[in-house]
């Protein structure tokens, strides 16, 4: 596919910033009829531009309101390790972002727990099982000031 054009990412920033936005409303916003921009979406969504819709759900309102930023320092560094991590760290549901970082750290991870108790188990029974791992630091989260899945650009 060619380089997305400025209507197709008008219509990426509309999607990016409410999912859940008719084929009408973006035709609307975008000032073209409902048959070009359904196909721009169908085209941009084939192409890998628009990975997958999701909806944003309120953690808090379900009781997970500990947001943790937990560091991994890695025990060795080789791609078997590294694999291995990565695929015990997809299987624990509390984990919802997991980077492969350089610096001090080798991996970053974003955590949802219920509370502190909650994290606590968490690391010491399902994190403490992860045999690849040689270090961990926890930082946690006051409050969450900004929180954004849209691409700006």
């Amino acid at each position: 596919m060619e380089k997305p054009d400025q209507i197709d990412l008008q219509l990426l920033k509309l999607l990016g910033e409410n999912s859940n936005v008719t084929i009408k409303e973006l035709a609307d916003q975008v000032n073209l009829s409902h048959t070009p921009v359904f196909e721009r979406v169908k085209r941009l969504e084939s192409n890998g531009y628009i990975k997958k819709y999701i909806a944003i759900i309120d953690a808090e309102k379900l009781h997970y309101g500990l947001i943790v930023f937990c560091n991994i320092k890695l025990k060795q560094h080789d791609r078997s390790i590294g694999h291995e991590f990565v695929s015990d760290i997809l299987r624990l549901e509390e984990v919802v972002e997991c980077y492969n970082i350089s610096g001090d750290f080798d991996f970053l991870l974003k955590v949802y727990a219920k509370d502190m108790k909650h994290y606590q188990d968490f690391v010491f029974n399902k994190l403490g099982s992860v045999t690849s791992i040689g270090s961990t630091h926890s930082t946690f989260v006051m409050c969450e000031n900004k929180n954004s899945y849209n691409v700006n650009f």
